[in-house]
């Protein structure tokens, strides 16, 4: 299904001045994948995955404290600024939920390494816009913001889908060609169809 051209973009931090424009997002699409507000990947707490308003106000208490962030893609709409898709990255403490941690975590003990300095756990595009890039975009502005923040050794999860069409709900970080073309290597599987891909970012 065809959908709409987003036109020109722009990237902005997650933050509390942009808190506004991820929100207004998130609600649009009923607190996605049922209200979880994209918190899912943070630190396990009381409110974490408890309901709509517990998942809304955890994951606008983290980005006040600065320990939630995201590229926000960022278009002018017909009533001003819309953000039309993020990609949420942060260090391995600030984002500790990965899938399959427990086959993660024995990898990378078994290969003698260490986590890495920064994670992208999460890529949504508004459904209005979808199969419009857009995912290349928040991934690249993701980096970009990683790199002004003194870059490092950044990890994605993305994922391999293979003949079968996937839904939206299943592809939550992107597709290996994706990763692929942002420069990051392959380093091995993790679950099914899933995998662990890297890439080594020099300070912007």
């Amino acid at each position: 299904m065809a959908t709409m051209d987003p036109g020109p973009t722009t990237i902005k931090p997650l933050g509390e001045a942009t808190w506004g424009l991820f929100a207004a997002l998130v609600e649009r699409h009923n607190g996605i994948f049922g209200g979880c507000w994209c918190i899912w990947f943070h630190p396990d707490s009381e409110e974490r995955c408890s309901s709509y308003a517990g998942n809304q106000a955890l994951k606008k208490r983290l980005v006040e404290h600065g320990a939630a962030h995201a590229a926000l893609v960022v278009r002018e709409g017909d009533d001003g600024e819309e953000a039309i898709a993020w990609a949420e990255y942060g260090t391995p403490a600030e984002l500790p939920n990965i899938h399959h941690r427990k086959q993660y975590l024995a990898d990378l003990e078994a290969e003698r390494e260490v986590e890495p300095d920064y994670r992208i756990t999460c890529i949504f595009v508004d459904k209005r816009f979808r199969r419009q890039g857009l995912v290349t975009v928040a991934l690249a502005g993701a980096l970009d913001l990683i790199a002004q923040a003194g870059g490092g050794v950044v990890e994605g999860y993305p994922h391999t889908p293979g003949e079968k069409r996937l839904s939206s709900s299943f592809l939550y970080n992107g597709t290996r060609a994706v990763y692929e073309r942002a420069g990051f290597d392959f380093i091995r599987p993790k679950g099914m169809k899933n995998t662990v891909m890297r890439r080594t970012l020099e300070p912007a």
